[in-house]
């Protein structure tokens, strides 16, 4: 089974567009979706759970939804083959990359929130403490709910922000990370004191200025949230 989307799926093509790099993503089946694995831990407390953007665009189709649950029961089932899967589906990607004459960047979190920092890889080639160290001339890039990691230089974290919990919303304040926040409506100038940036502009996070507002647009279920996940009549 091949694991990345490369370069062909609506939510990186005006990335890939751009000409400069060359996008890959990973969708797994977020939350509790699959027994016995969380793959979104944060998704109770920011309370999104209920908004998730796995409805989102082709996430809507149940086939979709059934190959994205059979990615997450082989991460759950055997870690480290598919640690060795997806590095195989990333040196594919970079070596397309590089014929083209662009850089490769990476996102491992299209629907889920793993620190893959974690996770070790083990192949032929070598044992290596993550996936970033194997390939360190990959850019890698996600939204996260969890704002204290500690990632690898070439692992770049923009941090989800939702309403729904105030303690979250204070975590994600008191992060260094830009803010990714779902707007119901057109994006405000400014929001928790930052500048915003329109983030559906394309998906290349990591070439973002610092200390902004990255404002994305809700999309599928989204549209209907009440939580406070959703930003609405932002004045």
């Amino acid at each position: 089974m091949r694991y990345l989307a490369i370069g062909n799926n609506a939510k990186t093509i005006k990335s890939d567009k751009g000409g400069e790099w060359l996008t890959a993503i990973l969708y797994l089946a977020p939350a509790d979706t699959v027994e016995g694995i969380n793959v979104c831990p944060m998704a109770e407390l920011a309370g999104c759970k209920e908004a998730c953007l796995y409805t989102a665009g082709r996430g809507a189709f149940n086939n979709v939804q059934q190959a994205r649950i059979s990615k997450t029961i082989a991460f759950r089932d055997d870690r480290d083959q598919f640690m060795r899967d997806i590095a195989a589906d990333i040196l594919t990607a970079n070596r397309k990359a590089h014929k083209l004459g662009v850089r490769l960047a990476v996102r491992l979190n299209g629907t889920s929130d793993i620190a893959w920092e974690n996770i070790p890889v083990a192949n032929t080639g070598g044992n290596y403490q993550n996936i970033m160290a194997m390939f360190p001339d990959v850019q890698f890039y996600d939204y996260t709910k969890l704002p204290g990691r500690k990632t690898p230089t070439n692992y770049h974290l923009t941090v989800s922000y939702s309403g729904a919990n105030p303690k979250y919303a204070a975590k994600v304040h008191r992060s260094g990370h830009n803010v990714a926040v779902v707007f119901a409506s057109d994006r405000p100038a400014r929001f928790i004191g930052r500048p915003t940036l329109d983030g559906d502009a394309n998906d290349l996070r990591f070439l973002d200025s610092p200390g902004h507002v990255v404002a994305l647009t809700a999309k599928g279920k989204a549209k209907r949230d009440r939580t406070g996940f959703v930003v609405r009549n932002v004045a």
